[in-house]
Parts: structure tokens; C-alpha cells; sequence
């Protein structure tokens, strides 16, 4: 990381100011009167938690969304920015979490489709000067004819932001653009943003890793519920005080919401046991490293992180999705290190996913039809020419009374509420009482009731003596169900508590690169 830069010198006119953004989703207050300035010379940080309204704000401000109420003022001047287009004429640039680049192009090829001055007629040569020189100046060097295909992920967003510079962007905003850099390439950038800065360049950089803030901001202001929780400058600001603004809330404790369940049995063997595993983390995938966990019979464990610290990666490793580059994958006392999905499936593991519509469902088939995808072998008939519907269909109704459920059995999956999609999700991979559960993100996008009836289900399971994985971005629930609790950050286990033994903000403080290690329970 590059030396902590002096605190900016605003001029009295910020380069950019939003008053009052407001930004409602069908269910969802992402921004809630938002006001925010950002100045030439300026890196602003922009923090917060997973649901906390940073990257609408952004989108927002660049054209991609349009606000509900509020206005965008650009050097004092009151604009209409209703689509990328027009924010780039406002010399406004975003560069996403995903690059938006074509793989099969060059770099040349994928920056020249960028340039508003593009001829009809692409002068390659004219084109590779400019990037060139572009690069010489931000240490920003990439091969102008390299295919974008044979680039590194840090290779590739020097592309996207030398787009952005030859695009005549001066407000640039880059959304967490160290998520996926190795630690030397994180460093490299923050050299490029300070030559940014030096040249007058205002930068909004949304991130939730403290150090980055604490060592490249100058200001920094932190979102919470889609509100502006505080502002301040780099000097005024610590960990403490970051955190505290970032996760300030309290929360309910498991005692306090199942006051009678059965403790988990860590005298049995665990259902799931991985032993110094890791993943290579291809592409944006972040690579998993040295993870040490055990999930007992009748235990919910949770994992709490921000998005894209491995929750995904550790959910697609255990159920065989992606393969184990190092250490073992223990199921119920067995090696299942190399098990395929369905050898992991056969074996008893169940899996709740966060979009089960996309991961989970055959939209065209009924209700009926998908709850049988993963059990075809218990209701075949003549060797797999005919399924006894008459007993699956008995099953569907003994299971949906069993969770207090409701579905039409005959309708398509793609006409069913999220809600709904994911009650028949939740029915098939409990009804035959797996001994592993893999839960990714139970409840997003659910109304309350559906939530709650999701819940209730994960923690029948456990009653029943399952071993639960639950992987999830709201610290309430998490710290409200789980038995144990982990902590991932940048693709490791950052900590691993007893739900009663910790709170939001120490949570808060690993899962954004924070603190110590602290294994508290494991």
C-alpha cells in the first residue's frame, strides 16, 4: 500500500455534490436521502456493509439507475444524468466489479469501442499511442495487443481504467476494486489512484476493507441502511470509530429467540470436517486458503463476511462444485475429497441456494416436477422409463403440512413468488432429513413471513440432527441462529465465535480486514 496521501485541498465548489438521492427497489430503500460531495484531488472512500446502498448510490450518480428523489449537481450545476452515456458527458466513469470487457478483442480493440472520437475507420496506430502514453504517465502499462482473454485480473482493470482516462472521464468511481486483486496488484493501484489524485482527478472508491480506507482516503463517508451514517475526513477517522458508524445496531441472542433447543454434539463425529483446504480461485473467484472447520450433528454453523471474502467459493467446495487444490473434505468420517456433486448429494447433503429460480429450479417444469429433480431414483419405475407421480405427489403434500407450507403442485416454477420458489426449494432438500445442509443466503429477497417461515425450517433440521452451513450477510440473523460462528475475510477464516461471546462490531471489524485472528471456539 502507498504512503497515506496528505489530506486533499477542496476548492470551494465541489467537482461533484449529491442532495437528497433517494432510490426505493420493490421492497428495498437502497438510498434514503443521501447527500454527498466529492472534490478534484480527492480520493473519498465510500463504506459500508453488504446491503448498505454503496453501489446504488454509484450507479446512480454514473446513470445506470435513476433516482427517486434527489438532484446531481456537476461543478455547481444542476444535470440530468438518466443514462451512462449522459454520465459520461458529464466526464463521470465507472469501473464495475465486473469488467465489461470482450474477451475475444485486444486491448487496443476494447478501449478504441470506448472513445466517443472513434472513427468510422479504427486507426490502430493512433489508438495504441494513445494508450501508451496514457499508461507511461499512471503506471498503467498493459500490451495494446494482447487479447483481453490472456489478461490477469489486474491486467484487465488497468483496460478498464485506461477507457475511462482516454474517455475523458475526471470523476472516476471505482466499485471495490481490490476485491479481487492479489495483495502486489492492490499496491500497484493505489499508486495509480495517487497519481490520479496529484493531477486533480476526484475518485469515489466504494469499498468495505478499513486499512484500504484508513491508508488511500482522504475522506471517507460511511452509508448504513441506505442513509449516510457519518462523514469525516482521514485524519478524524479510526477502526473504531469506522466500524461503530458501519455496524452500530443491536441484536438479538439465540437464548433469547430458541430458548429451549438441544445443544449440538460435539462429542459425535462431525458431518463435515475440512482439513487445511484450499482453492486455486480462478478468474473473480477469491481462492480459499488454509480453512480449518467442523460442522457437528445438530449444529447451525453460521458464516458471516462481505461479499466476495470466499462465502460463495466455501459453499461451491463443499458441495463439489469446484475442485480442492489442497487439504481434505471430510463427510460423516469418510475422505469425499474428490466426490462430484451428485457423490456429495448421494451421501446426504442438501442445498438451499440464494437464487432458486437460476440455481435451483427448472422454471418450464411444475412444482412437482422440480421437487423430485434430486430424488428421481426413489420414485423411478421400470428402470427409469416411469416415476410413480401417485407417491410423489403424497410425499409433496406430507412434507409441505410437515413445514407449514402451501403450493400449488401442478403450477410452473417460473410463476411462483421468490418467496414461494424458494418454500419448494426448501422442502426438497429437507424432506429426506439430510445430514448436511448448505445454506447460501436463506432469506435474501424474501418478504418477513417468508423469512421466517425459511428459518424455522433451517432450525427444525437441526433439531432433527442435521449439521447446518449458513452462509448469510445479515449479522442479525446470523448471530440470532448460529451455534458457532465464522468469520471469513479476503478467502481465510478471520475468526470463530460462540454467537454470546461477541457482537456486531467485532464481527464488523474482521469481516472488514480489521483486528486480529481471533478463534474463540472451534
Amino acid at each position: 500500500m502507498v504512503a497515506a496521501p496528505e489530506p486533499a485541498s477542496p476548492t470551494p465548489t465541489p467537482l461533484v455534490s449529491l442532495r437528497g438521492i433517494s432510490k426505493r427497489f420493490p421492497g428495498v430503500q437502497a438510498n434514503a436521502d443521501v447527500d454527498l460531495d466529492i472534490y478534484p484531488g480527492e480520493i473519498h472512500a465510500l463504506l459500508g456493509e453488504n446491503g448498505a446502498g454503496k453501489s446504488t448510490l454509484a450507479k446512480i450518480l454514473y446513470g445506470f439507475y435513476r433516482s427517486d428523489a434527489g438532484r446531481i449537481l456537476v461543478r455547481g450545476e444542476t444535470v440530468a444524468i438518466h443514462s451512462p452515456l449522459e454520465g459520461r458527458r458529464q466526464q463521470i466513469g465507472m469501473v464495475f466489479q465486473d469488467f465489461t470487457l470482450i474477451p475475444a478483442f485486444s486491448v487496443a480493440e476494447n478501449i478504441a469501442l470506448f472513445l466517443p472520437d472513434l472513427n468510422f475507420v479504427m486507426d490502430g496506430r493512433a489508438v495504441r499511442r494513445r494508450i501508451e502514453s496514457i499508461s507511461r504517465r499512471y503506471e498503467l502499462e498493459v500490451d495494446p495487443d494482447a487479447l483481453v482473454s490472456q489478461l490477469s485480473i489486474g491486467e484487465q482493470q488497468k483496460v478498464e481504467l485506461i477507457k475511462q482516462l482516454l474517455a475523458d472521464a475526471r470523476i472516476l468511481i471505482l466499485d471495490e476494486p481490490t476485491r479481487v486483486l492479489a495483495l502486489h496488484e492492490v499496491d500497484a493501484l493505489f499508486r495509480v489512484l495517487e497519481g490520479l489524485r496529484r493531477d486533480g482527478y476526484a475518485i469515489l472508491l466504494i469499498t468495505h476493507k478499513l486499512k484500504e480506507v484508513l491508508q488511500g482516503a482522504d475522506r471517507i463517508t460511511v452509508l448504513r441502511g441506505g442513509r449516510v451514517a457519518g462523514s469525516l475526513l482521514r485524519a478524524e477517522a479510526s477502526e473504531d470509530r469506522l466500524v461503530g458508524l458501519m455496524f452500530s445496531r443491536k441484536v438479538d441472542r439465540p437464548a433469547e429467540r430458541h430458548p429451549g433447543r438441544r445443544p449440538p454434539a460435539y462429542d459425535e463425529t462431525p458431518v463435515l470436517k475440512l482439513q487445511g483446504l484450499s482453492t486455486r480461485g480462478e478468474g473473480a473467484e477469491t481462492s480459499l486458503k488454509d480453512i480449518d472447520l467442523s460442522v457437528y450433528p445438530g449444529e447451525i454453523v453460521g458464516v458471516a463476511g462481505v461479499s466476495g471474502n470466499g462465502q460463495r467459493e466455501l459453499g461451491d467446495v463443499i458441495l463439489g462444485m469446484t475442485g480442492v487444490a489442497h487439504g481434505r473434505r471430510i463427510l460423516l468420517g469418510e475422505d469425499a475429497t474428490a466426490l462430484s456433486v451428485g457423490g456429495m448429494r448421494r451421501r446426504g447433503v442438501g442445498f438451499v441456494a440464494e437464487n432458486p429460480l437460476t440455481m435451483s429450479a427448472v422454471p418450464f417444469m411444475t412444482v412437482l416436477e422440480n421437487l423430485v429433480l434430486t430424488q428421481i431414483d426413489l420414485y423411478a419405475r421400470r428402470g427409469g422409463w416411469a416415476m410413480n407421480w401417485d407417491a410423489v405427489r403424497a410425499e409433496a403434500v406430507r412434507e409441505f403440512e410437515r413445514f407449514g407450507f402451501s403450493l400449488p403442485l401442478d403450477a410452473p416454477a417460473r410463476s411462483l413468488s421468490g418467496g414461494n420458489l424458494q418454500r419448494m426449494v426448501i422442502v426438497r432438500e429437507l424432506a429426506h432429513r439430510p445430514r448436511l445442509i448448505v445454506a447460501s443466503y436463506l432469506t435474501r429477497g424474501l418478504d418477513v413471513q417468508s423469512a421466517e417461515a425459511a428459518r424455522r425450517a433451517l432450525v427444525r433440521a437441526r433439531e432433527d440432527g442435521a449439521g447446518v452451513l449458513l452462509m448469510s450477510e445479515d449479522l442479525e440473523e446470523l448471530l440470532a441462529l448460529s451455534d458457532r460462528l465464522v468469520v471469513l475475510f479476503a478467502g481465510r477464516i478471520a475468526g470463530i465465535f460462540c454467537p454470546e461471546d461477541t457482537d456486531a462490531i467485532r464481527l464488523g471489524r474482521l469481516m472488514t480486514g480489521g483486528g486480529e485472528t481471533e478463534i474463540r471456539h472451534g
